[in-house]
C-alpha cells in the first residue's frame, strides 16, 4: 500500500539512439492514455494484466528525424551561453534520459527500463566542464540514479523484472561521483548554506553568486541522505543537514517564517517574501519527507513549527473550507518579518501544497485549496506560471508542463477515492493532448491564452507529470497494491520507505561533526584548471525553469 500519510544535457552530443529512445518514450507516454469509455483504463507495453490494462493502438513508426532535430538544436543552443535552460539546467549529461528512469519501471516497461539504464551506464559521464545548478542536479539526476539503483537491486520490488545483467552498482557509483562533484558548493561558505551553482570539473566559479533560494539550498537532504546511508558515508547527509539547520536558524523570531533568497556568506535575507511557491516550496516538503524516510525527529519538529507559521500568517479566508462566512481559504505571499501581504499573485509551484497536506492528514484544507488551482486550470487549460488572484488574470503566461497540480490530484484521489479527481485527471490529460502535444513530444506553452508554444520539454514532464497521471488511473499499480510503502521525492522519484534507510550505518549520527566547521574543505576529485562559463544571471528562482524577470535581481 502506498505510504503517503504521516501525520502530526556541450561537447559530445548524445548518440542518436538516445534521442530515438526519448522520442519513443514520448510516444509511449502518449499511447498510455485513458480509454474514453473508462477513465480508469490505460494501455501498457510489457506484461500488462488484462484486468487492469486494455490493448490500445500504439504507433510503430520510429521517429528517426526527431533525434536529428533535437541533436541539431541542442548543439546550436549550447553555443549560445545566455541560454541557461540548456547550459545551467540540462548539464550536458542526458538529463531527460536519466530523469525518466523510474517512470519506465512504474509503468511496468521493463524492456525500456533496462535499455535506458544501459544507455545511462554506457554514455553518461559527469566529467564535464559544465556549470550546473546544485539543486537541479541533485533532485533530477542524483535522485533518479538512486531510485533506479534501488529498483534494480531490490529483489522484492513489485514492478516486474527490472534486473540488469552483470549490474555492479554502476548507478550508485555514478551517484557518488556526481555528489562528490557537487560538494565544492558547500565549501567556503560562512553559513554552511551551499552556493547555487558548481562546475563539475573545477568547482565553484570564482565569480559565483552568493545569493541562493531557500528551496534550492534546503532541499537536498532526501537525496544526499539516501546516498550517505547507502554508502555508509555521513559526508553527504551532513552537508545537506547543515544547510537545512543554517536556514532554519535564520527564520524570523517573531513569525517563524523564512524568506525566499538568502546571502550564503552573511545570512542576510535578500528576498524577504515568504510563501509556498518558488524559492520555498520544496524546503517545507523535504522537512516532512526527510522525517518519513529517515525517522529523524528534528525534521518533523521543524516541519510542524513551519506548518504552524504557514497556517498563522500565510493562510487567509474562512477557517472551514466549505462553510462559514468569508472567502474560501487561500495561501498568500507575505513579508517574513511582519506577516504583511507583499503581493496578490501566486505561482503554479504552489499547487504542490494540497498534496503535502494530504501527507499530514489535513485533507479537508487540501480539497479546498486544490479546487482553487483546478478552477484556474479549467479557465486556461493550463496553469499560468503566475496568477494574480485579485485581478483574476495571469501575471506570467507560460506553462512548462509542470506536475504540481497533477501530483496533488493523484494524492487526493488516493486519500479520498472520490471519482471527481479522476475527472480532473482526465481534464488535465485532454488539455495536454490538445494544447501541448507536438511531433516529438510535448511542448511548453509560451502563452496559456493563445496557446503558442516554446521548443522545450522539461525533463520533469516524464519524471513527474506523466508518472502521476499514470498512477492516478492505474489503481492496480504495484505502488498501490504491493504492500511496500513508497514515497516520492520532489522530482517524483519513487523511494521505498524501509528500515534500511532509517538506520544510519555510523555509530553516532555524525561522529566527526565537531571537526567540520562551516566553510571547511571537503574531499573532491582533482580537476584541471579549465575556463569556467559564468552561469550567474538576472533570473528568478523557479524550480526547474529559468525565468528571466525584468528589473528583478534574484539568483
Amino acid at each position: 500500500m502506498l505510504l503517503l500519510a504521516h501525520r502530526p544535457l556541450r561537447g559530445r552530443t548524445a548518440p542518436a539512439h538516445f534521442h530515438d529512445l526519448v522520442c519513443d518514450c514520448f510516444l509511449w507516454c502518449s499511447s498510455a492514455r485513458v480509454d474514453s469509455a473508462s477513465p480508469r483504463v490505460f494501455t501498457n507495453v510489457d506484461g500488462a494484466p488484462p484486468h487492469v490494462f486494455t490493448r490500445g493502438r500504439r504507433t510503430s513508426t520510429r521517429v528517426h528525424s526527431c533525434g536529428r532535430r533535437i541533436s541539431t538544436r541542442v548543439e546550436r543552443s549550447v553555443r549560445q551561453h545566455s541560454n541557461l535552460n540548456i547550459n545551467d539546467v540540462l548539464g550536458n549529461y542526458s538529463l531527460t534520459l536519466v530523469d525518466a528512469l523510474d517512470t519506465l519501471a512504474i509503468m511496468g516497461n521493463s524492456s525500456e527500463f533496462q535499455k535506458a539504464v544501459k544507455l545511462v551506464i554506457n554514455t553518461v559521464s559527469f566529467d564535464k566542464d559544465s556549470t550546473v545548478q546544485v539543486f537541479e542536479a541533485t533532485i533530477r539526476v542524483l535522485g533518479s540514479l538512486l531510485s533506479a539503483h534501488r529498483i534494480i537491486t531490490d529483489s522484492k520490488q513489485p514492478f516486474g523484472d527490472m534486473t540488469i545483467k552483470d549490474y555492479d552498482n554502476e548507478l550508485l557509483h555514478m551517484a557518488h561521483d556526481l555528489a562528490v562533484r557537487l560538494l565544492p558548493a558547500f565549501e567556503n561558505t560562512k553559513t554552511g548554506i551551499p552556493y547555487p551553482r558548481v562546475n563539475l570539473k573545477t568547482g565553484v566559479p570564482p565569480d559565483s553568486n552568493n545569493e541562493t533560494c531557500t528551496a534550492g539550498a534546503g532541499s537536498l537532504l532526501v537525496e544526499f541522505g539516501m546516498l550517505s546511508r547507502l554508502l555508509g558515508d555521513s559526508t553527504f547527509e551532513w552537508v545537506a543537514r547543515r544547510a537545512v539547520k543554517a536556514l532554519w536558524s535564520l527564520r524570523s523570531s517573531g513569525t517563524g517564517l523564512l524568506g525566499n533568497v538568502v546571502n550564503i556568506q552573511t545570512g542576510h535575507w535578500v528576498g524577504k517574501q515568504s510563501g509556498l511557491g518558488a524559492g520555498l516550496d520544496s524546503f517545507y516538503e523535504y522537512l516532512l519527507k526527510s522525517y518519513i524516510l529517515f525517522g529523524e525527529k528534528e525534521d518533523l519538529d521543524m516541519f510542524n513549527a513551519a506548518y504552524h507559521s504557514i497556517q498563522s500568517y500565510l493562510r487567509r479566508g474562512r477557517e472551514a473550507c466549505n462553510e462559514g462566512e468569508g472567502d474560501p481559504p487561500l495561501y498568500v505571499n507575505v513579508d517574513m518579518f511582519s506577516g504583511r501581504l507583499m503581493n496578490t499573485w501566486m505561482d503554479s509551484l504552489q499547487a504542490f501544497f494540497p498534496g503535502l497536506q494530504v501527507l499530514i492528514g489535513d485533507v479537508e484544507d487540501a480539497i479546498c485549496l486544490h479546487a482553487f488551482y483546478y478552477a484556474i486550470w479549467k479557465r486556461y487549460g493550463a496553469l499560468p506560471e503566475r496568477y494574480n488572484w485579485q485581478l483574476q488574470a495571469p501575471d506570467v503566461f507560460f506553462y512548462p508542463l509542470r506536475p504540481e497540480l497533477v501530483e496533488s490530484t493523484y494524492l487526493l484521489y488516493q486519500a479520498t477515492k472520490n471519482p471527481f479527481y479522476l475527472h480532473v485527471g482526465m481534464d488535465i490529460l485532454q488539455s495536454l493532448e490538445k494544447y501541448t502535444k507536438v511531433k516529438c513530444g510535448y511542448a511548453t506553452l509560451h502563452h496559456v491564452i493563445d496557446k503558442s508554444k516554446e521548443d522545450r520539454m522539461e525533463s520533469f514532464f516524464l519524471s513527474e507529470t506523466c508518472k502521476y497521471l499514470y498512477l492516478l488511473f492505474d489503481e492496480e499499480n504495484p505502488v498501490h497494491k504491493s504492500g511496500t510503502r513508497y514515497m516520492f521525492t520532489t522530482e517524483g522519484h519513487v523511494v521505498s520507505v524501509d528500515r534500511h534507510l532509517r538506520e544510519a550505518p555510523w555509530k553516532e549520527f555524525f561522529p566527526d561533526e565537531r571537526g567540520r566547521a562551516a566553510g571547511s574543505s571537503l574531499r573532491r576529485p582533482a580537476a584541471p584548471d579549465l575556463k569556467v562559463i559564468n552561469s550567474s544571471s538576472n533570473v528568478s528562482c523557479f524550480s526547474g525553469v529559468t525565468l528571466h524577470v525584468d528589473g528583478e535581481k534574484t539568483p
